[in-house]
């Protein structure tokens, strides 16, 4: 412990062996070792952070930044920062919404230069698959990228085409070739339905356009072709509870078809949503209460294997708020900042653990971004990436706490146990109640 650069202690720390009395050594930006029980002092920083929850830096895999292009929507400052603030230290962004959209190894380079300088926390960037880009994931994978997403059916953004059958049937080798991820929003766009005329305000009505069983036929289309061709395919953003058991078939037939939800799917439902509610608008829909129950025991089985935030803001205009207009309001939940109450809180509810909660929101994710050797865990070697939270204090949701670039969000005015303290990048304190400490430290994975 003699010379270290810091030493944390916490009567719970949420290692892979479980929550113990434990002191975390750090050096050079990394854990050198976790050990048995509470020193009184040591290292060169030394931080007891007593009954708090020392818990893995939170890992995001799905983050719509928006900048280039659309910046005004979101964008590399301001989203990292709300990461920080939310206890998350990595974040993947996503391929679309984006101007150019990252779908060549050139909108990468371009995007990463938007980048550069901006980032509080960690950030890895996603590759796209659109139609007649093949030739491109190769370059976009030389670049980092650890895999690639594209949509089945119109992504709401012109620059960001859907694919079908034959550009799967094209780009699936590829990524197979490549040990790369295939992440897929799964709707059957066949199955897509228009509104009841005059409607507009219902969510009810809303939800009838986007059935259960447009994800279940996407997700039995998936799983078909994770066995013809052995591509790791990742189903992004769950809300169909019947897709649970074909996906769980092909796990336990050694496929590699893995799964992700989010924390508005496991939060609310579908009988709490007020008609013109446009905040609460996304695709898929937020379903069901039954349905809602039936996604945690998916996550209980392991079958649905992480909770991530699918992070997609607009301006507020862009959520047809003034008409509650659900048809033409932009479909996106704003959660990045928080993730982890909004999940905790649902959680602790249903009797779940601390060794749960870090499995679905920094293990899972980093194993999905190929950075678990690094990110995810309180072990040595791992990056000293840390949140410090209480599970027991409790706070509501107000504009001035979010750190978004815009406020609205379905959480506003929701009350949620489990407040961050600080975070910790790679051992140094990046956010302490409400304060960001020191210039944006965050680097390119």
């Amino acid at each position: 412990m003699s010379g270290a650069d810091l030493v944390l202690t916490s009567r719970r720390v949420v290692t892979p062996d479980g929550t113990v009395p434990a002191t975390v050594v750090v050096r050079g930006g990394v854990i050198e070792s976790v050990e048995k029980g509470v020193p009184v002092s040591g290292g060169r920083t030394f931080v007891d952070t007593g009954e708090s929850v020392l818990m893995p830096g939170l890992v995001d895999t799905h983050v719509h930044v928006n900048e280039p292009g659309r910046t005004e929507w979101e964008g590399f400052e301001t989203a990292t920062r709300a990461a920080a603030a939310g206890g998350v230290t990595t974040i993947f962004d996503m391929p679309l919404n984006s101007v150019p959209p990252t779908t060549s190894a050139e909108a990468m380079r371009t995007k990463i230069a938007a980048a550069k300088g901006k980032c509080s926390v960690d950030v890895g960037f996603w590759g796209g698959v659109v139609p007649d880009n093949r030739d491109e994931l190769a370059p976009m994978k030389k670049l980092g990228t650890p895999g690639f997403k594209c949509f089945l059916v119109p992504s709401g953004v012109p620059e960001f085409e859907q694919v079908g059958d034959r550009e799967l049937s094209d780009a699936l080798p590829e990524i197979a070739r490549l040990d790369a991820v295939l992440l897929v929003h799964a709707e059957d766009p066949r199955l897509i339905r228009a509104a009841d005329s005059g409607a507009n305000r219902a969510y009810a009505a809303y939800l009838a356009t986007r059935p259960p069983r447009a994800e279940d036929d996407a997700v039995a289309l998936l799983a078909r072709l994770c066995r013809q061709t052995g591509a790791r395919i990742h189903v992004v953003h769950l809300s169909s509870a019947g897709s649970i058991t074909q996906i769980a078939r092909a796990r336990a037939e050694g496929f590699p078809l893995s799964a992700e939800t989010c924390p508005h799917y496991l939060f609310f439902s579908a009988e709490e949503v007020p008609d013109g509610a446009t905040e609460f608008k996304c695709a898929p829909p937020i379903r069901d209460r039954a349905n809602r129950e039936q996604l945690w025991a998916g996550l209980e089985s392991g079958a649905v294997g992480m909770v991530v935030s699918d992070h997609s803001p607009s301006p507020p205009e862009g959520k047809s708020r003034d008409t509650g207009d659900f048809l033409s309001a932009w479909g996106g939940i704003s959660s990045l900042q928080l993730r982890l109450p909004a999940v905790w809180t649902a959680a602790r509810e249903r009797g779940h653990s601390f060794e749960r909660l870090a499995e679905w929101l920094c293990a899972a994710p980093a194993r999905l971004g190929g950075v678990d050797r690094h990110k995810g865990a309180i072990a040595p070697g791992c990056d000293a990436d840390f949140v410090v939270w209480n599970p027991d204090e409790t706070f509501e949701v107000r504009p001035e706490s979010i750190h978004h670039r815009h406020k609205l969000s379905p959480y506003l005015g929701r009350t949620l146990a489990g407040v961050v303290l600080s975070t910790f990048l790679a051992g140094e304190k990046i956010f302490e109640r409400g304060r960001f400490l020191g210039p944006p430290r965050g680097k390119f994975l």
